[in-house]
């Protein structure tokens, strides 16, 4: 049987048995990292985040990442009673407690705190925000790249955003979950979610994208997270005359594509090997996929010059 992996799947680093976590300004050990049972984003998943990685010293694209999440706690009214630059000094904080310069990937949670009683109403939080910050050392498993992810087409779908909109980096997970456990129920690695009409959309971990005939596509957008990675690939192809569209299309095109890939702040572009047992293309990376990845890492570079 083949080993399951995810888009998540880094190399095993020792450092990370003794890192120090960031929790309400000051840096624990991770054994003794603890929020409150009547925490918000324990009890009701009533919180955002956001995952960054770090390169030599730099958080890369670090103002798009804080534009998405003060705009998703500002649409959620929730202060996260910090600025821009009091986040940036945390992150650098814990990165520095962990000897972290470079492949690092931090996850930065902010709920709405603790509450009084163990009820919904956000008015029982009452205490201002709760802010940690786990900082890993973290580099991707080779075999991602090498044999790239399995997908399964999956009943969970991408809800409207009047449910709850996808857009929204949420501690309110369990839509993604249930996805990730019905693609691996089917015996793959990561589910491949539609959106409510029935058109490719996302996987519940990352952004998808597919190659057709020298054209890359992905989703409208209308329904999935507004992934950094996701919206920086879009761009190197407009900048590079690579035709890309963000268009409505069916499993019919995905099956048939030349090449498909992932894109996340973790992995980059991750390419994907197959879809329903179904190869595609050569069943790995190709030659659009190992190009944007070129691309991406040189942008990456220059953001981080820029930030030097």
């Amino acid at each position: 049987m083949t080993t399951e992996l995810s888009t998540h799947d880094a190399e095993y680093d020792a450092r990370n048995e003794d890192l120090k976590i960031w929790v309400d300004g000051a840096l624990v050990h991770k054994d003794e990292a603890k929020v409150s049972v009547y925490d918000s984003g324990f009890m009701l998943g009533d919180g955002m985040w956001e995952g960054l990685r770090l390169y030599d010293g730099c958080w890369a694209f670090f103002d798009e990442h804080m534009d998405r999440l003060f705009d998703s706690c500002k649409a959620v009214s929730l202060d996260i009673g910090k600025t821009r630059e009091e986040i940036h000094e945390i992150l650098d904080a814990t990165a520095a407690a962990n000897g972290a310069t470079t492949d690092a990937h931090a996850r930065l949670m902010i709920t709405r705190g603790r509450k009084a009683k163990p009820f919904q109403h956000p008015k029982l939080s009452r205490w201002g925000p709760t802010i940690v910050a786990i900082v890993e050392h973290s580099k991707t498993a080779e075999a991602l790249t090498a044999r790239g992810i399995r997908l399964a087409t999956v009943p969970q779908v991408r809800g409207l955003p009047t449910s709850q909109d996808a857009k929204f980096n949420s501690h309110s997970k369990l839509n993604c979950v249930i996805a990730c456990l019905q693609a691996e129920q089917a015996g793959a690695d990561e589910g491949l979610m539609l959106d409510p009409h029935g058109f490719v959309n996302t996987t519940n971990a990352c952004n998808f994208f597919i190659v057709r005939k020298g054209e890359v596509w992905t989703s409208t957008g209308d329904y999935c997270m507004n992934g950094v990675t996701r919206q920086k690939v879009i761009d190197l192809c407009r900048a590079n005359d690579i035709p890309v569209f963000e268009k409505n299309y069916s499993l019919y095109e995905a099956y048939g594509a030349d090449e498909a890939f992932l894109t996340g702040t973790f992995g980059a572009q991750t390419p994907v090997a197959e879809i329903d047992g179904k190869q595609i293309g050569e069943g790995k990376a190709g030659p659009m996929t190992l190009r944007i990845r070129a691309l991406y890492k040189e942008l990456v570079a220059r953001n981080v010059a820029a930030q030097a």
